[in-house]
């Protein structure tokens, strides 16, 4: 599973990715402490951002890849 941040006007950054049930690995400028990502199973994920401000105004994505 792949979590995506796409602010205003630019373009997708990638925010964590999923290849395990527990195991989240976060891109620079990113962490588990703004952006818990849950994955409850294989079809389900969860992406939860704590403390919101106005720097976090964007459209968020999820993908998911079978490989």
């Amino acid at each position: 599973i792949f979590w995506y941040q796409q602010p205003p006007r630019s373009g997708l950054k990638l925010i964590a990715s999923s290849t395990s049930w527990k195991d989240n690995s976060y891109e620079d400028g990113y962490s588990e402490a703004k952006f818990e990502v849950n994955r409850e199973s294989k079809n389900y994920s969860l992406m939860t951002i704590k403390n919101l401000t106005p720097k976090d105004e964007a459209t968020y994505f999820c993908a998911a890849s079978d490989h």
